[in-house]
């Protein structure tokens, strides 16, 4: 019988329904990608960090959007706009993707039921 993983003791909040991950907890350092959203230039340079980065494409999303939700409480309109262009950027090369996929793999026809 195999020992499963403890939880880590440390941080707060709870573990979220059917994951493996607890919030507010930074269970792998080393995974980490740090914002920056003091200035318009952090927030190009967290921007250009993010893109090159090897993320999933939700998981470059997500830390984009943490950047502009901060930026913008902190009242930095220009900085969350960044941020915002960043995301626009994101998603167009995303959605170029998977059209190239989706027109390099050869149709098939529906079945019916």
């Amino acid at each position: 019988m195999a020992k499963r993983k403890r939880d880590p003791r440390k941080g707060t909040g709870k573990k979220p329904k059917g994951s493996g991950r607890r919030l507010y907890t930074d269970e792998n350092p080393k995974d980490t990608v740090r914002i920056k959203f003091a200035t318009m230039k952090d927030a190009r340079a967290t921007v250009r960090k993010v893109k090159r980065v090897r993320k999933s494409y939700a998981r470059k999303i997500q830390i984009l959007t943490v950047g502009e939700q901060r930026a913008r409480v902190m009242g930095k309109k220009t900085v969350a706009s960044i941020f915002r262009a960043g995301k626009a950027s994101l998603r167009r090369a995303n959605n170029a993707k998977k059209n190239k996929t989706k027109k390099a793999r050869p149709k098939t026809r529906k079945s019916r039921r």
